[in-house]
């Protein structure tokens, strides 16, 4: 029997439409592409959901790490569920989720300006960051809270040593606006077919021109994956 793959854009606190469409198929998977801003922990939020046995899993976004307790609700919550860097297998698909987001302090592989140069990571992973750091700047042992949403170039290079057919991220590829062609490559080099991304609340479709489709998500945006 088909087991329904549910991808949902960023919720920012909103779960009922998510919930409605969840509620409206067989239990399945559900992936959430960050952002989400939790009230309450996500165990509470999305009860319903594990009880009825779907498999729920999330990538974080800036939104998450903002505050301790938007990140608690979260990740301390629910750890098992985060895909950040990590490949699973849902129906014979294979899922990769890519969370967080570039910042300049890191890595931004991206010109903003006109005549600009992309300028090469200044941590490559988050141990060399963290060493980087006084022990006064850490939070729990380990990286500041407000990067814990962000993007190391250590994250492209795990993910490259796979082969998935579907990439979710919060930040987007080059076809927006706002993307990074990074993650085109990414995609690329892992011969996926499908990009889906949330972060900047747009519901549209496009393809890349190496023939990846893409989807973005708006918010609280749920949609079903159907792939032949």
């Amino acid at each position: 029997m088909f087991s329904p793959i549910v991808i949902a854009g960023d919720p920012h606190g909103n779960f009922p439409p998510i919930l409605r469409a969840c509620a409206a198929e067989d239990p399945g998977t559900l992936i959430l592409l960050g952002d989400c801003e939790l009230r309450v922990p996500l165990h509470h939020m999305l009860g319903s959901l594990f009880t009825l046995g779907w498999s729920i899993h999330w990538i974080i976004g800036n939104k998450d790490a903002e505050t301790a307790t938007a990140f608690d609700h979260l990740a301390t919550d629910f750890p098992e569920g985060d895909i950040g860097g990590k490949v699973i297998e849902v129906g014979g698909l294979r899922i990769a989720g890519l969370g967080g987001v570039f910042k300049p302090r890191i890595w931004y592989p991206r010109v903003d300006e006109p005549g600009g140069k992309i300028e090469p990571p200044s941590f490559n992973t988050r141990r060399e960051f963290l060493d980087s750091l006084k022990p006064s700047e850490h939070w729990r042992g380990g990286l500041p809270l407000w990067h814990r949403d962000s993007i190391f170039p250590e994250d492209f290079a795990k993910l490259a040593q796979h082969r998935f057919d579907v990439l979710v991220t919060h930040e987007a590829p080059s076809c927006h606006r706002h993307g990074f062609a990074a993650i085109d490559r990414l995609a690329e080099v892992a011969a996926a077919r499908l990009i889906v991304h949330g972060h900047h609340h747009e519901s549209y479709s496009a393809r890349l021109p190496g023939g990846i489709d893409v989807r973005g998500l708006g918010v609280a945006e749920p949609w079903v994956l159907e792939m032949a």
